[in-house]
């Protein structure tokens, strides 16, 4: 395969793309992907050459920009709730909203901490009239290392119950702000997929929560949840598809409000934009679905 400028999932066999999604969430290490990926291999082009080509280009797929003069972000702290430091964030407001006070969304990152994709994400959500805030997970480890790979061998070290309560005082924090109403909507892809679930069952007055590709809380726990659900599926991602029968029906037990999208033959993690794992369209198709829902639960 000669590797182009701009790589889809199209451009790649379906086994080495599971082969990828092993390696980004643990489940083999680089050198395991490189050996099994060698297979792939032609002339001219190396397993190394397709580890590169599926791996984020942030500078590539940046839609608002750093210094986007319409909106204004800087980077704060929020106090862990067992006191043992903070967890950091980047926070994002419309410059149009003045003194106005802002609907909330808190965005949590995929399993690599707050990369410059995620970062992005938050400045979308400003433009879009949101105040947003993207907090690090690896704020405890250094913070987000600039690096993918490094950020992957960080990850397995974090202390996930009390990233939780980080993510909890992060949601509490920016829903009382004084520049904020009081209301408060919550997204996160993959790896945040999984905690925005997760905060639906601990939060018991959030306005919204708009899973993409994130694993399910066992199904005793969706009795728990009260907020509306908005939930993303790639199409080709049985890792986490194969839980959602149990989850939805424990969803419609507990008559909890919920729609959930299948985006036929995508990849997990079909709304990076950094990565050939992107598809235009169904990210169009699910961020326009995911700001009607914000606009008429949080916004509204």
């Amino acid at each position: 395969m000669a590797l182009k400028q701009r790589l889809t999932s199209q451009d790649f066999d379906q086994e080495l793309l599971i082969l990828f999604d092993a390696y980004v969430h643990g489940g083999i290490d680089r050198r395991g992907f490189l050996e099994g990926a060698a297979k792939f291999a032609t002339a001219g082009t190396t397993a190394a050459m397709l580890l590169t080509a599926l791996s984020p280009n942030f500078a590539a797929a940046q839609v608002v920009p750093k210094d986007d003069k319409r909106i204004i972000t800087e980077t704060v702290e929020v106090k862990s709730p067992d006191g043992s430091g903070s967890i950091k964030g980047l926070l994002a407001r419309p410059v149009s909203a003045g003194t106005n006070k802002l609907p909330a969304i808190l965005v949590i990152h995929e399993n690599r901490g707050l990369n410059p994709h995620i970062e992005d994400i938050a400045r979308r959500l400003a433009v879009d009239g949101y105040m947003a805030f993207a907090p690090d997970a690896l704020t405890h480890l250094g913070g987000y290392p600039g690096d993918e790979d490094k950020a992957r061998e960080l990850f397995p070290k974090l202390d996930q119950k009390k990233i939780i309560e980080d993510f909890m005082a992060s949601a509490a924090w920016l829903r009382t702000r004084a520049d904020a109403t009081g209301k408060l909507g919550v997204t996160g892809f993959c790896y945040g997929g999984g905690i925005s679930h997760t905060l639906a069952t601990r939060i018991p007055d959030l306005n919204a929560s708009v899973p993409f590709y994130g694993n399910h809380p066992a199904a005793e726990n969706a009795a728990k949840v009260k907020a509306p659900l908005l939930i993303h599926f790639a199409g080709i991602d049985d890792r986490i598809n194969a839980a959602w029968p149990t989850y939805e029906a424990a969803l419609k037990a507990a008559n909890v409000p919920h729609t959930a999208h299948i985006y036929a033959g995508t990849q997990h993690g079909f709304n990076n934009d950094t990565t050939p794992r992107f598809d235009a369209a169904a990210a169009k198709l699910a961020w326009e679905r995911t700001m009607a829902f914000f606009e008429k639960y949080v916004k509204a």
